[in-house]
């Protein structure tokens, strides 16, 4: 579970921002709501974390950085320009200054020996990257630390500065690698680039962060409904999994299914009281935006990962949202306790949450974006109406009118 985001002269974030979604002890255990951070822990963290805020306040940039550091810890070897696809925040002081992401997060703490099922705990990854001839394109620091059980001090897992040797330890061991070491590019992940070369402690950090489903993309190559069709060609219980789910939110359709063309496979809907399958061109906007983030959702549930979906309210109904959010509820759709990070307009979604599962994002006339937790307001109470309030201003976050 990813429990912690911390942002600073990233796009509209300016100033260092963090934002700490661990439920403390003192709030009522609701199991459907949070789950462990890691096996056994008593920290728990939201399983659902909705941002809400006006156009432009910062919801889509909390999504994109966790999914571009899961992008540079798994692609960025690939990267084939020097230019890393972000941008720091903008006015003449920032360019010069670097750009530092961090998350934390729980899981296992034996890379090294994943058969291992002890001890559990959480990880702390930061990078910090720097801009070199105009572009930022330069990693000044890129640290991975865990904290067995959750309560102890933080160990080193990797170590890599600018200018300096490159860390291992017992967790991340480095034998053998030493050529490889030296070819660690700039612009690059020490994870992305070992992995390429079969270190296996860095192949289980790429698997890992590939557990993170997004409909953000760091590259300027958007993916096409044909990649979806392909998807579901080549996954039958993926198929039969969104069958299930558009019976049980009835938008009309008896079946979905996977037609063999001379063009190829082809996605064919059968509705109620027609005679003949629609093809996906003739469905509503609506139906193909929930096909379109279903196989993210359907995998986050499947894995237990997380799913950052942006804007998902965009197209798809108010009463199907907090259908959505029920999967993950669920510890039958949701066995692997996956998580659900979603940016929404929806403010009607509101009444479906709990404090500790609402973000808001505002910002100043500067252009400088703040992100926090409801639940970091005093005093906000579990029983307010949270939608009149939002909506009434007392909370912030909210468009400027006139």
């Amino acid at each position: 579970m990813l429990y912690r985001l911390e942002l600073e002269n990233f796009y509209s974030f300016r100033d260092r921002q963090v934002l700490d979604l661990s439920v403390p002890l003192t709030v009522p255990a609701d199991p459907e709501r949070f789950s462990e951070i890691f096996s056994g822990s008593t920290l728990r963290c939201p399983k659902v974390v909705a941002v809400f805020g006006a156009n432009g306040s910062g919801k889509s940039t909390v999504l994109k950085a966790i999914s571009f550091l899961a992008w540079f810890v798994k692609f960025s070897f690939n990267q084939s320009v020097p230019a890393l696809p972000i941008e720091r925040f903008n006015d003449l002081e920032s360019a010069n200054r670097p750009i530092r992401l961090a998350i934390e997060f729980g899981g296992g703490m034996n890379l090294a020996n994943p058969e291992l099922e002890k001890p559990h705990g959480v990880y702390r990854y930061e990078l910090e990257l720097a801009a070199k001839e105009g572009f930022v394109g330069f990693v000044n620091h890129e640290v991975l630390l865990q904290k067995p059980d959750g309560v102890s001090r933080w160990r080193r897992v990797f170590d890599r500065r600018a200018g300096s040797k490159i860390l291992g330890s017992k967790q991340f061991p480095l034998s053998g690698f030493a050529q490889v070491i030296d070819k660690v590019r700039d612009n690059a992940s020490v994870v992305s680039t070992l992995s390429q070369f079969k270190h296996d402690c860095s192949i289980r950090l790429v698997t890992a962060a590939s557990n993170i489903f997004s409909n953000i993309l760091m590259t300027k190559f958007e993916p096409t409904d044909n990649a979806v069709l392909l998807e579901m060609a080549n996954d039958a219980e993926l198929v039969q999994n969104l069958n299930a789910d558009l019976q049980r939110i009835d938008v009309g359709i008896e079946k979905a299914e996977i037609l063999q063309t001379q063009t190829g496979p082809k996605l064919a809907f059968t509705h109620e009281g027609l005679g003949q399958t629609m093809p996906w061109e003739l469905e509503s906007h609506g139906t193909q935006a929930f096909i379109r983030v279903f196989p993210w959702i359907y995998k986050t549930l499947e894995s237990g990962g997380v799913a950052v979906l942006d804007e998902l309210d965009l197209a798809i109904h108010p009463l199907i949202l907090p259908e959505i959010l029920r999967w993950f509820y669920s510890k039958e759709r949701n066995p692997q306790d996956g998580q659900l990070w979603l940016s929404v307009h929806a403010v009607s979604l509101l009444e479906s949450l709990a404090k500790e599962e609402i973000v808001l994002c505002e910002k100043d006339r500067q252009g400088r974006s703040t992100m926090f937790s409801l639940a970091d307001i005093r005093p906000v109470l579990r029983r307010d109406n949270f939608y009149r309030k939002y909506m009434g201003g007392e909370y912030g976050a909210v468009p400027r009118i006139g």
